[in-house]
């Protein structure tokens, strides 16, 4: 029925120009509102539906959206679980459903590639957090269906990746720092870990080296308890002898297993020392200390990692290589201007 309808039957009805009629669907002026609601209303009741919104609903496609995740990154209130919300929401606005898998240790040491492939469940693949490089080595080269990453990239950069700002971001948030007169200032994060990390790592290099600070390598501290990338609360982070004013973290978890940390040998966050984090993402209780940070721009990402894989699904011309989304800093409570 909607094909058939044609602006001239409006039109012959009210005794208008085709003119008119389309003003009055499309919104323009020069109609009165009267007339335009007995027009639209009249549109709606043949089934009428404008070429520009036949043509975009003849475009859109359904696709199947398979999603993986390392098992020590999951959790019900951890960053990365953010990140798949955001995806499944944007999948959901483009007409897409998603699925989610699990990718644990036992499947990456044996290689085994998720089910989702080996059944064909999924047209395409968004892979949130750094996997081991020879697993994705194997799912790149074996995977019948297009990959985008999230949060990370290969080193040999083989796919199409979203990655938070890092390495400006770190910068800018250790410039916020100095801004605020501290000098002696600490970098929190097991450099080398993942990309994101050593990133921000660089981008607080950066700084200190503008700046013209010194870089000490008892400032620069652990994190991470295991080859998994897991944060530890034990004994993985250890305070330097020599204390600075200030600890940069590479996430927002550190930051607030270090805040507990300091706290428990009796300092002050920020009267004694002030601490920032990156992610604006805190795990529900973990941190009596509102948190100033860098936000990752999450939303934008799920947003630019989906339309990358449905363009990828649907053979559409894309932009390759790795988007790199900005983000920005969130003042709050856990640094305080030093005073000299």
């Amino acid at each position: 029925m909607a094909k058939t309808v044609k602006l001239a039957d409006i039109a012959e009805k009210f005794g208008v120009s085709v003119v008119t009629v389309s003003k009055a669907l499309s919104g323009q002026k020069g109609v009165s509102e009267e007339m335009r609601e007995r027009i639209v209303s009249y549109a709606d009741e043949l089934g009428y539906v404008q070429p520009s919104v036949a043509r975009q609903r003849e475009k859109t496609v359904s696709y199947n959206i398979g999603v993986l995740v390392r098992e020590g990154y999951l959790g019900e209130d951890s960053f990365y679980w953010k990140m798949y919300r955001q995806v499944a929401e944007n999948a959901v606005e483009r007409g897409c459903f998603s699925m989610l898998e699990v990718i644990n240790t036992k499947m990456e040491e044996r290689l085994m590639l998720p089910k989702l492939l080996t059944e064909g469940k999924a047209d395409g693949i968004i892979v949130i957090g750094a996997l081991g490089e020879r697993y994705l080595g194997k799912l790149l080269k074996e995977a019948d269906a297009p990959v985008v990453f999230m949060d990370f990239n290969d080193k040999k950069q083989k796919s199409d990746g979203v990655i938070s700002d890092s390495f400006y971001g770190a910068y800018r948030m250790t410039n916020y720092l100095i801004d605020n007169g501290h000098t002696r200032i600490a970098y929190v994060g097991t450099v080398g870990a993942t990309g994101s990390i050593t990133d921000r790592y660089l981008g607080y290099l950066k700084s200190l080296i503008e700046n013209g600070l010194e870089l000490r390598e008892d400032w620069i501290i652990d994190d991470r308890e295991d080859e998994n990338g897991a944060i530890g609360e034990g004994g993985s982070l250890k305070l330097p002898k020599d204390m600075p004013s200030a600890f940069f973290c590479n996430c927002d978890l550190t930051a607030a297993i270090l805040i507990k940390k300091l706290q428990k040998e009796g300092y002050r966050v920020p009267e004694d020392i002030s601490v920032a984090g990156y992610d604006d993402h805190i795990y529900t209780g973990m941190c009596d200390v509102k948190l100033t940070t860098y936000a990752v721009d999450v939303p934008e990402m799920a947003r630019q990692a989906v339309s990358t894989l449905i363009k990828k699904v649907g053979g559409e011309r894309y932009h390759k290589g790795t988007h790199v989304i900005e983000g920005k800093i969130v003042v709050r409570d856990s640094v305080r201007k030093k005073r000299h």
